[in-house]
């Protein structure tokens, strides 16, 4: 392609979902752990959620890329002694992959040199000695749960007000002090680093410059393409200045390469990708690579971390209500999103009643000027019998649909898979 020539929408959509594993069709074949494994790394980590109207993020996440897969499988590479993911702060908290482990090191030094938002409490002597008593009864012990310390203070109503063994597991963890070596029941096992760590992973302290320009080529890779300004937001606390500084060098070095596209508004826009995927784009630009999946998205899916990229690329606003009042909510408590190919065609909030085996959408939406046509139905009404599949749901109840003709269709081919 000509270099003055933008690159045209559907290829800067295209690749923005391939480079996070959502632009090819659902692969029937069995989904190992290898499998799981080689989708995060693409990813660059998933992102663990507490909230649970279906199954929590992490596994949605997966599902959305692999389709219906065996959860446990996923539980195995950061549970079992052959781990492959640790959890930890990236984007949020997050499975990443522990060959990046040596790159969060600096995070826990810096918590370990009082910084954090438990600084002041961890000063105290009280809770230092606290402190100590963990790691004691954690280092004969084993891994242990915040349930395994006692705790016989009144507790106010504030979901932050954690006993205080709960903070003390908390700011060791975040010091790598601690580490997470599993979960029962989704409750936290934490252990000693040494005990669960794989006896290769490289623990020296990177250099602040290694480790800044390690997390932005991660951030390319795993964004696939975006705007200059936001590449970096992968990860936690990187600064946008510095960011900008890295980016700069590797542009220079050839690694990072800019580009112009045309995004939904229909005007050019400067963007920025690795130049690994450049092959990529130019395939997306010349149709040999095309976004085939129809899926639903996690609200925290990592294809929409990058700030206002969902406007920009998909002329689509995600939002996520589960925090704001019932009066204030437009669409629902948790919607996914609907990828239908290479556009965002709707979202649905749905609730899964275990005791039942009912899969129930609250409410479904097409987006505006989205029409429910046999291909569009077709598509969404497969991906959500994987959905249900998935989640060993054996009955879908929808509640609301806008269109109501959507939500019609929907059932009626819903019943002839």
């Amino acid at each position: 392609m000509n270099s003055n020539t933008p690159y045209p929408l559907h290829a800067a959509r295209t690749l923005a979902l391939h480079a996070q594993g959502l632009a090819s069709a659902a692969n029937p074949a069995a989904t190992t752990s290898d499998v799981i494994f080689d989708a995060i790394e693409q990813m660059g980590c998933v992102q663990i959620d507490t909230l649970q109207m279906v199954h929590r993020s992490h596994y949605l996440a997966l599902w959305s890329r692999l389709g219906a897969y065996d959860p446990t499988r996923l539980d195995e590479l950061y549970t079992t002694g052959n781990r492959r993911l640790f959890e930890y702060w990236l984007h949020a908290a997050c499975l990443i992959p522990i060959r990046d482990y040596r790159y969060r090191l600096p995070v826990m030094h810096w918590y370990r040199s009082g910084n954090g938002w438990r600084h002041e409490w961890a000063e105290e002597p009280e809770n230092k000695a606290l402190m100590d008593a963990v790691m004691e009864r954690i280092t004969a012990e084993g891994p242990l749960r915040t349930a395994d310390f006692e705790h016989t203070e009144k507790r106010s109503g504030s979901w932050w007000n954690w006993k205080p063994a709960k903070q003390a597991l908390e700011h060791l963890f975040n010091q790598g002090r601690l580490m997470i070596a599993g979960r029962a029941n989704f409750q936290r096992l934490y252990d000693l680093p040494e005990r669960v760590l794989p006896a290769w992973v490289d623990t020296s302290l990177p250099t602040h410059e290694e480790t800044q320009r390690y997390w932005l080529e991660r951030s390319l890779k795993a964004h696939g393409i975006c705007d200059p300004k936001l590449v970096a937001t992968m990860v936690q606390g990187f600064k946008r200045p510095e960011a900008a500084v890295v980016l700069k060098q590797l542009i220079a070095e050839g690694v990072a390469v800019e580009v112009q596209a045309v995004l939904a508004d229909g005007e050019t826009h400067a963007l920025v990708l690795h130049h690994d995927h450049l092959p990529a784009l130019q395939q997306a630009a010349d149709g040999a690579l095309k976004a085939e999946r129809t899926t639903f998205l996690s609200p925290f899916d990592n294809l929409l971390w990058v700030p206002r990229r969902d406007v920009a690329f998909w002329n689509f606003r995600q939002s996520l209500e589960a925090y704001l009042p019932q009066t204030q909510r437009k669409y629902g408590y948790f919607t996914l999103p609907i990828l239908h190919r290479d556009r965002f065609v709707g979202r649905f909030d749905p609730k899964l009643e275990r005791a039942t085996g009912t899969l129930r959408l609250k409410a479904i939406y097409l987006e505006p000027k989205v029409k429910a046509d046999d291909e569009l139905v077709a598509d969404v009404a497969g991906a959500l019998r994987d959905f249900m599949r998935f989640h060993k749901a054996t009955e879908l109840v929808i509640e609301a649909s806008t269109p109501a003709v959507f939500g019609k269709r929907l059932a009626r081919a819903m019943k002839t898979l």
